[in-house]
């Protein structure tokens, strides 16, 4: 079974790229999308033309901002959306599907912004989406991927020097709450399979030609429970693949 995430910024934007290709060339069974920026209908739309999935989305009550899908080929046995916290569930930040063995969580965790005005308002995101995955966790493992807004060492980023407690996504805050995840309970895929690979990155500034000298991040994840882990094959960056300042990651299952 493979299971990618990506953030499309844009799946309307994205559609009129190569995404319908790309897609068919992922060969996903499940495809988790996060920065849809558009509403349920407009994703439903959007995506009329694949077969062979079932769609579920979660809309930002703002227009054209953040929002959250999934398409699967498996029919879950439930799907759930945002965390039941009503200063956090207004943004479509969190799609949930329940399978037999396991959940399948997408996020696209809030950024702290330019000037840093959400990092208060991060944190208690954070603590809040860590509690809430624990809580899943209490009937069956959590797989949880999506834009986490964090580059959690200096390993995952290109110049962690002068973004150090400087940048938004590498705020020692930010690594604070991406540490609670791992040191919690939930498994870096990437980094488990890959504990010291180098210049793999997952999302790039539109400015300066950043992704062609790979001056990037990786701030995108798979995270899954530790007794889930033997249930995972491999994790990947499928960084070839354009369309987006962020490109797919993935994860293959026994």
């Amino acid at each position: 079974m493979k299971i990618i995430s990506w953030n499309v910024n844009g799946i309307r934007a994205v559609a009129k790229k190569n995404f319908f290709e790309d897609f068919k060339q992922m060969n996903a069974d499940m495809l988790c999308l996060q920065e849809t920026k558009a509403q349920d209908d407009q994703v439903a739309e959007t995506l009329a033309s694949i077969n062979g999935y079932h769609i579920y989305s979660n809309s930002a009550e703002k227009k054209g901002y953040s929002g959250t899908a999934i398409l699967s080929k498996t029919e879950p046995l439930s799907v759930s959306r945002d965390m039941g916290i009503d200063i956090h569930d207004t943004e479509g930040r969190i799609l949930c599907l329940e399978y037999e063995k396991f959940y399948l969580v997408t996020v696209y965790v809030p950024n702290s912004g330019s000037a840093l005005k959400r990092l208060d308002y991060r944190q208690d995101w954070d603590l809040a989406f860590f509690n809430y995955l624990k809580e899943l966790e209490t009937k069956k493992p959590v797989v949880v991927c999506g834009d986490f807004n964090v580059a959690h060492r200096p390993i995952d980023l290109a110049r962690p020097k002068p973004n150090y407690n400087k940048s938004a996504g590498y705020m020692q805050e930010e690594i604070d709450g991406m540490d609670r995840f791992t040191q919690g309970g939930l498994v870096d895929t990437f980094r488990h399979f890959y504990p010291d690979v180098t210049d793999k990155y997952s999302w790039w500034s539109y400015r300066a030609g950043a992704r062609g000298k790979n001056v990037g991040w990786r701030i995108d994840y798979f995270l899954v429970s530790e007794q889930f882990m033997p249930n995972v094959k491999n994790a990947y960056i499928l960084n070839e693949i354009m369309g987006s300042d962020h490109c797919p990651v993935g994860i293959e299952l026994n």
